[in-house]
Order: C-alpha cells, then structure tokens, then sequence
C-alpha cells in the first residue's frame, strides 16, 4: 500500500447516524485521527440533526438532507479556521447527531410523595403517576446544557433529569394554582393542564420540546387519607361545611372509579344475584331524595335514615354481595347527592 493510499483513507467522504440503537438522542460521529475530505457528503435523515462543533464552540447546524461540505455549506466554520485556502485542505471537526423523534409513553411517578401547598389544608403530601413524551427540538441547547461532548447520550440519562425537573416543577405548579388539590385529584385533565404550561417552559431551557404530559392516578398517604375519612364521618353529623364535604366526595367518587372499572361487571354487576342491585338502588334513591327535601330541614336528612342506609350497604360488603370499590364508590355517591 502506498503512502498515498494510507493517506486517503485517513479521509471521510460520507458522514450518517443510522440509529442502530433504541433510545440514543446524541452520537458523536466517530473521528479520531481521521479528517474530513473537502466536498465530502453529509446525510442528515428525518427526525435528525447534526452538529459541527470546533474546539468547543458550536460552528454549524444541519436539519435534514443531503448536504456536500464546501466552504459555501460551512462558511462560519471556514471562519473560525480563518484558511486562506478557499477550502482546499482537508479539515477536521467534531460532528453529533441529535435525535429529534418524538419519545413517547415515558413514565414518570412520585417516588416519595412531594409536598404542595393547598387552599383548604395549607401543606399536603401527594402521590402522582403518570405519561409524558418529549422530544430535542433545539440541538445547540441540548448539547450546551445537557448532552456536551460525550460520545452517546442517551434517553434514559437524560430521563434521570428530567424526572426531577418534573417533579419540582409540578411541587410549584400545583402549589401556586388557585385551585383546591381535592378538585384537580377529581379531575385529573386538569391537573395536567395545570401543570404543562410550566413543564413545558422548564423543558425549553434545555432545548426539549414537551409533547403531551398527563396524569393516570393521584393518591394520598394512607394518614392523610385516613384523616379524610373521620372528617367525612363527622361531616355527615354536622361536623363540615358543604363546600369541604363537596371536595372530599368529589375526591373520593374519582378515586373509586378505577377501582370499580378493574371489577367485573362494575357497578353495574352488583345486582347479579340475591338481589344485592335492588337494595342498593334502593339505598342510592333514598339518598337522592333525601338530598333534594326542603332545605327546612336539613339535619332530618343528615341523621338516622343517612347511617341506616350506610349499615345497609356495609351488611352488604361484610356478606360478600358487594366490592369494597363498590362500597366506597356507592357511599361517595349518597354524600354527594346529600350535599347537592
């Protein structure tokens, strides 16, 4: 072999990321000693970019396409080296390829239970999980901020990140709603709502592009839920204001429905055999009655048909004829209609 041909095999005529591996955002093309051939070809495919960095300092950025490296097609790069050559000298320069593919169904969840400030209970601890998906959609942050020089980088490394990111953001977000955490729990579309806008912005800081972020299930500590319960118990005497009471069923009635969805048949299938749907539509009726008397007089309503009602529904779950989901969700219910 002569020293010509060795020479020209230390050039790159063609530079391309075939993303042979899932889950990479940032692939360093791999140089070493080599160098790029003037004129060489650079394939940049769908749902990628590659960036030209020299000594640290981001030259060039190209989106998708088949470019042919020149002085024209690289003139900031032509200028930082300051030739005189007009090109004609092989060169040499970090290039990385970033993956801008939409990474979706990520999860994301609470690994400990974060503390917000709430309306009614000033500071609580709660548990979310959830979906997000994402993806780098400004590369010169990406790199700057997250990625840097490393030869591949992928998504769960930068997932460690953001995870944390989410979960502070979401602590402010749901902190600084004007919006009691009982009625986002019911209504976890709006939780989400809530809680994207300000995501999103965090996200944008490191040149990542928030896709679609939603929350699957909230919960409470077993204590907290627990103290919930009491002050339920107590409200059905008198104990709690009608706008408490609303937040606490409107909470307990969302936590219910997965719970009954998971049983077969649902609330629906209650009533299959020994008549367990007939008294429970019983009960629920009375509830609905009960809810719409005159406001005359209110602690009739509240006093021995409400608990006779409920003995009812819990003779029907010690015997094994309902679902505990069922209980709760039925219980949930009868509040509700009772506080109108």
């Amino acid at each position: 072999m002569s020293l010509g041909s060795f020479i020209k095999k230390q050039f790159i005529d063609v530079l391309q990321w075939n993303e042979e591996t899932e889950g990479v955002l940032a692939w360093r093309f791999p140089m070493q000693d080599f160098e790029i051939q003037n004129g060489a070809i650079l394939n940049v495919r769908e749902s990628q970019v590659a960036v030209f960095v020299n000594e640290g300092v981001i030259a060039d950025v190209f989106g998708p396409g088949t470019h042919k490296l020149t002085t024209q097609t690289l003139p900031i790069l032509t200028n930082l080296k300051n030739w005189d050559k007009f090109f004609d000298s092989p060169f040499k320069s970090d290039v990385y390829y970033f993956s801008t593919r939409v990474q979706t169904g990520r999860k994301w969840g609470t690994p400990q239970p974060i503390t917000i400030r709430d309306k009614d209970f000033d500071m609580i601890r709660v548990r979310a999980f959830g979906m997000f998906s994402y993806r780098v959609a400004d590369a010169r942050k990406f790199f700057t901020e997250i990625s840097g020089t490393r030869e591949v980088y992928t998504r769960d490394e930068v997932e460690e990140q953001l995870r944390g990111l989410l979960m502070a953001t979401m602590a402010s977000s749901l902190g600084g709603a004007n919006v009691a955490f009982l009625d986002m729990a019911a209504n976890q579309a709006l939780m989400a709502q809530s809680v994207k806008g300000d995501l999103a912005a965090a996200f944008a800081r490191y040149g990542i592009g928030l896709d679609e972020f939603n929350v699957a299930s909230v919960s409470l500590p077993e204590e907290l839920q627990a103290a919930l319960d009491e002050r339920i118990s107590a409200g059905m005497k008198g104990g709690l204001s009608a706008d408490k009471m609303a937040g606490f069923t409107k909470f307990n009635v969302a936590s219910s429905i997965p719970l009954a969805a998971q049983n077969e048949g649902g609330l629906a299938g209650i009533g299959a055999g020994l008549g367990a749907g007939a008294m429970l539509g019983q009960a629920m009726a009375q509830g609905m009655a009960s809810a719409t008397a005159q406001p005359a007089a209110p602690a009739a309503a509240a006093e021995v048909p409400i608990e006779e009602r409920l003995a009812k529904l819990k003779g029907l779950l010690d015997k094994g004829l309902i679902s505990a989901a069922d209980y709760d969700s039925t219980k949930a219910e009868l509040l509700k209609k009772l506080i109108g």
